[in-house]
């Protein structure tokens, strides 16, 4: 009962009710749901913290910006099916709906704004190696045509692997250092709607999950930039449950040594030897070895398995 009337109170504002609703359509930064309510930023945030007590909505700080979604399901899915059921849009409802399309709007400039400033850097590398519609394609027939259960994406960058594998997971939840790179993901999950995905800034040897809490991993280009890979691996393979996969993408070893001060690289590329021995460490027996040439860059594809569950013997291509 003490719960539930947490829950009323928080309710009882027609701001609040706004936010929810609003929360329902898309993640927020303070500063976007101020501009959509047409409000000063302290005192959307003395609602949202109001909201957060109640366990309606939960905030986390990327770099300067803090972000609100909404909270846990248990309490926030009979709040959106008394919505539903009511079937209602004032005029409160149709504006902030205009001004949250001007949000998306802006959020999908600025990334396109960003990928036109960084597009050099990015065909500079990507000329190097096989097309990443190649590389793609290998990683779809690698996890299979199966539901991919809770995905997580590590260093998920612009979001394109969520983009790829989101509609095939219940859940998918993408991680990245970079508050920028979760803005231009952000814009695009918005973009597609999917609405099982969620962006969280976080550290790729600190991710924002419990044990044994992820079904399928992907560490895509990731893994080369990585000061500690073997402990990347390790981190990754913690949050898998048994008989959970973790798919690596990166680079067999190569000699281009000006990736590491032109484009930050601490790797130079993997072997299927220091992969397959991290694996051995962490509990990860392997499925998959894949190599795709086609440039200077040769792209390696590994998958393994947590231990909980019979493994089929690994192949390599």
């Amino acid at each position: 009962m003490t719960s539930a009337l947490s829950i009323f109170r928080a309710l009882a504002d027609p701001t609040r009710l706004r936010i929810v609703a609003l929360l329902r359509a898309m993640e927020l930064s303070v500063g976007e749901l101020a501009q959509v309510l047409g409000q000063s930023q302290p005192r959307v945030s003395r609602h949202v913290k109001i909201l957060c007590d109640a366990g309606l909505a939960e905030r986390r700080k990327e770099g300067s910006w803090v972000f609100v979604a909404l909270g846990a399901a248990a309490k926030v899915q009979p709040i959106l099916a008394a919505f539903d059921s009511w079937d209602e849009q004032d005029h409160w409802t149709l504006a902030d709906e205009a001004r949250l399309a001007a949000v998306r709007a802006d959020r999908a400039t600025a990334a396109a704004e960003w990928f036109e400033a960084h597009a050099g850097e990015w065909d500079a590398i990507r000329s190097l190696h096989v097309a990443e519609s190649q590389v793609e394609a290998a990683m779809v027939k690698a996890l299979g045509d199966g539901r991919l259960g809770t995905l997580i994406d590590i260093g998920t960058g612009t979001g394109r692997m969520i983009e790829l594998f989101g509609p095939r997971a219940d859940q998918a939840l993408g991680v990245d250092r970079s508050s920028e790179m979760l803005r231009l993901a952000r814009a695009k999950l918005a973009e597609r709607k999917l609405d099982n995905a969620e962006l969280r800034q976080a550290d790729l040897y600190a991710l924002p999950l419990g044990d044994l809490g992820a079904d399928t991993a992907i560490l895509h280009h990731v893994l080369h930039f990585a000061q500690q890979p073997g402990a990347a691996i390790g981190e990754a393979a913690r949050v898998l449950r048994d008989g959970g996969r973790l798919l690596i993408v990166d680079f067999a070893p190569h000699e281009r040594e000006e990736l590491r001060t032109r484009d930050a690289h601490a790797r130079l590329g993997f072997s299927d030897e220091q992969v397959l021995g991290w694996f051995k460490g962490v509990g990860l027996a392997p499925v998959l070895v894949e190599t795709l040439e086609g440039g200077e860059l040769t792209v390696k594809l590994w998958l393994g398995r947590k231990a909980g569950e019979k493994m089929r013997e690994v192949k390599a291509a």
